[in-house]
C-alpha cells in the first residue's frame, strides 16, 4: 500500500511578530513627533509674525497720529509734524550723517518712511507679500542702524556714543526676523499667506509671496 504525504495545511494560526509591531510603532511615533514638531514651529514663526508686524504698525499709528508715547500729542503726522525731521536731523556719528540732516523732514522721506513702516506691518499681521517685506524691511532697518551707527564710541561732538555693541543692535535683529519669516513661509499660519499665494498674480511673480 502506497503511502502519500500531505502537504501541510496552514491553520491559519500565527504567532504575533512583536519586532515588526515595535519597528512600526516606532515609526508611527518618530512621525507624529515632527509633525508634532513642525506644528509647534508653524505656530512660534506666526507669534513671531504678528508680533513683528504689531511693532511696525504702532510706529505708524503713533506717529501718524501722535498717540502720546514715542510722537507727543498733537504733533502727529496728520498734525503736520514730521516722522523723520526728529530722528534723522539728530543723527551724531556715522559716514553718513550730512546726507541724514539733508534728508530730515523732507516731504518724499515722510512718505516713504510712513508707507513703509504701515505696508510692512499690514503685510506681516496678514502673513502676505512677506518676501516683499523682508526686503524693504531690511533696506529700512539698514539704513536706521547707519543712522544710529553703533560702531562708533564717540559722537561728532566728542561726546561719549553710549553704544552697547559695535554691530549687533535691535535693527540688524529685525532684520534678521523678517528674513526668516519669509523664508519660514510664516503666513501660511494664523494668516492668509496661503490663499494670498493661490492668487494669479502672485503665482506669476514668485517674489510678491
Amino acid at each position: 500500500m502506497a503511502v502519500h504525504e500531505h502537504p501541510h495545511r496552514n491553520s491559519g494560526f500565527h504567532l504575533p511578530n512583536f519586532r515588526r509591531d515595535r519597528t512600526a510603532s516606532g515609526s508611527e511615533s518618530a512621525v507624529s513627533a515632527r509633525t508634532g514638531t513642525r506644528t509647534a514651529q508653524a505656530y512660534v514663526f506666526a507669534s513671531l509674525r504678528l508680533l513683528t508686524g504689531f511693532v511696525f504698525l504702532w510706529a505708524f499709528l503713533d506717529k501718524a497720529f501722535g498717540l502720546g508715547y514715542a510722537t507727543q500729542s498733537g504733533k502727529g503726522w496728520i498734525d503736520g509734524g514730521s516722522p523723520t525731521k526728529g530722528f534723522l536731523g539728530g543723527v551724531a556719528a556715522g559716514p553718513m550723517e550730512s546726507t541724514f540732516h539733508s534728508w530730515a523732514g523732507d516731504t518724499w522721506a515722510d512718505w516713504l518712511f510712513m508707507l513703509g513702516l504701515l505696508g510692512i506691518g499690514v503685510a506681516l499681521i496678514a502673513g502676505v507679500a512677506l518676501r516683499f517685506a523682508a526686503v524693504a524691511g531690511t533696506v529700512m532697518m539698514t539704513l536706521m542702524w547707519v543712522a544710529e551707527w553703533p560702531p562708533a564710541q564717540h559722537l561728532s561732538d566728542g561726546s561719549p556714543s553710549m553704544s552697547t555693541n559695535p554691530f549687533a543692535d535691535y535693527h540688524l535683529i529685525y532684520a534678521v526676523v523678517l528674513i526668516a519669516l519669509a523664508a519660514a513661509s510664516a503666513g501660511e499660519t494664523l494668516g492668509l499667506g496661503s490663499i494670498w499665494a493661490k492668487l494669479p498674480l502672485v503665482r506669476r511673480s514668485r517674489w510678491l509671496r
